[in-house]
């Protein structure tokens, strides 16, 4: 059981791959690296295979697509992706000779690799044209913080299935002959029953509103003497200490607020399309 609320949205990955088959970030021959060619003048192709040209435009896409993925890109892996590109080529052109390029399982998997490709370009084009404006970003960053509170609980929790095994477990805590943590250890359902039931320090607006509710109503020391109902369960809940909150300054936490925008728009963006079409 997972207490804390998911306020990144998650969108789905449009896997784009490499169609040459071949790994620029292993290390490059000794022979390659040490003749490393400087970047070709603009508009010469990158190579001539047999006939085929092999465009810089091409070899640029591919840097580019290799860079967002962390590899860094200098002289050797430069060349050493040069390599590669020539290399698929001649084996796609002997794939051409043996009729493979009209294989049924290659037509599917080419016609998959143009869709995820053009999702993904609509998707760039779309984050590009529709930029999240700081002004907006302020806004959400002023809404996180009210929504989170002023204080934040160290808190501990024990999940049981039913109103009644959490009724008991209020009776034993009453009766000051349990103690919480072992309770926990014996009774809980929930991952954190090895630590006693601890949860750390968590803010009211990172749980769920049942759960939060009852929570800070609790003194430095209490625990809840009724049974607290959530989708999860049955919860018990005690706070062992309470703390201001501090919440990160704006210019601080911009660039993940900032992704977290941009990633809500498109999951907004593809629910919308999603809606507005007819899936059979």
């Amino acid at each position: 059981m997972k207490l804390k609320k998911l306020t990144i949205a998650t969108v789905c990955a449009f896997g784009l791959t490499a169609l040459t088959g071949c790994n620029a970030a292993e290390e490059a021959k000794p022979a390659v690296a040490a003749t490393a060619p400087a970047a070709p003048a603009a508009g010469k192709p990158l190579a001539v295979v047999n006939g085929v040209t092999l465009s810089q435009t091409q070899f640029e896409v591919l840097k580019q697509e290799r860079a967002a993925q962390g590899q860094p890109m200098n002289d050797q892996t430069a060349a050493a992706l040069r390599e590669s590109m020539i290399n698929a080529e001649i084996l796609a052109q002997q794939a051409k000779k043996a009729g493979l390029d009209k294989d049924s399982d290659y037509m599917a998997r080419l016609d998959l690799a143009k869709t995820q490709m053009l999702a993904q370009a609509y998707i760039a084009n779309y984050v590009k044209t529709h930029p999240i404006a700081e002004a907006d970003m302020k806004a959400e960053y002023e809404k996180i913080k009210t929504m989170m509170g002023t204080k934040e609980y160290e808190v501990r929790h024990i999940l049981v299935d039913n109103e009644s095994d959490a009724k008991d477990i209020i009776a034993q805590l009453n009766t000051k002959k349990a103690k919480f943590e072992d309770l926990a250890k014996k009774k809980s359902k929930d991952s954190s029953a090895a630590s006693g039931g601890k949860l750390g320090w968590v803010a009211p607006g990172n749980l769920v509103k049942e759960f939060a509710d009852a929570m800070v109503t609790l003194k430095k020391g209490e625990y809840t003497k009724t049974p607290v109902h959530s989708k999860f369960g049955w919860h018990v809940i005690q706070v062992d200490e309470i703390r201001d909150l501090k919440v990160p300054p704006f210019e601080q936490i911009k660039d993940q607020l900032h992704n977290d925008m941009e990633q809500q728009a498109v999951k907004k963006l593809v629910t919308d399309l999603r809606a507005s079409a007819k899936v059979e």
